[in-house]
């Protein structure tokens, strides 16, 4: 299978994995959205040419979010991108303030290549919150997102300085649009 046809196959699974799914903005745009604008962060921004990368970009979210598990994803992608899935996967049976600590703690010691991912995971978040903020989040949680993400990215930085620029860039201009 080429690589072309790999990533295909993984975002259409990823599609039927998410079919029902919505992001939380208020035009509740449909979730695929958003693994496939971080591989495409990954490709055009990161200058990341890395197939199995990119593989797991568009299928980040599955286990996390939907039924899927890791041997599902082994079967039919190979451990090494459900390796990397789940280097970004947080345990959801851990209360939130946990798993967004976890995120902080676990960035520094994570793969170089779950660095970029999880870099641009935090971007394609970012810009989402600063175009298309969830509804019923007010100016106050918006600005702890960004905090947040800050502190996650900051124990990835070094891996990539087209991604850690993107991310500079995004943050800076999400703050400005929140602070408005």
């Amino acid at each position: 299978m080429t690589d072309a046809a790999l990533l295909l196959r993984a975002l259409q699974f990823a599609s039927v994995k998410h079919r029902d799914q919505r992001r939380k903005d208020m035009n509740a745009s449909p979730y695929i959205n958003h693994p496939i604008a971080v591989a495409a962060a990954l490709a055009d921004e990161g200058r990341v040419t890395d197939d199995s990368l990119l593989v797991a970009a568009a299928l980040h979210d599955t286990v996390e979010d939907t039924e899927t598990t890791f041997d599902e994803l082994e079967g039919q992608f190979g451990a090494e991108i459900a390796d990397l899935v789940r280097e970004l996967t947080d345990d959801k049976t851990l209360e939130k303030q946990r798993r967004k600590e976890l995120q902080i703690e676990r960035a520094r010691s994570a793969s170089p290549r779950a660095k970029q991912l999880k870099i641009a995971d935090k971007i394609c978040n970012i810009r989402d919150i600063a175009d298309r903020p969830p509804s019923n989040w007010p100016v106050q949680r918006r600005r702890e997102y960004l905090e947040w993400a800050k502190q996650v990215v900051d124990g990835c930085r070094g891996v990539n300085q087209d991604l850690d620029a993107a991310f500079d860039a995004a943050l800076e201009r999400a703050s400005h649009l929140i602070e408005g």
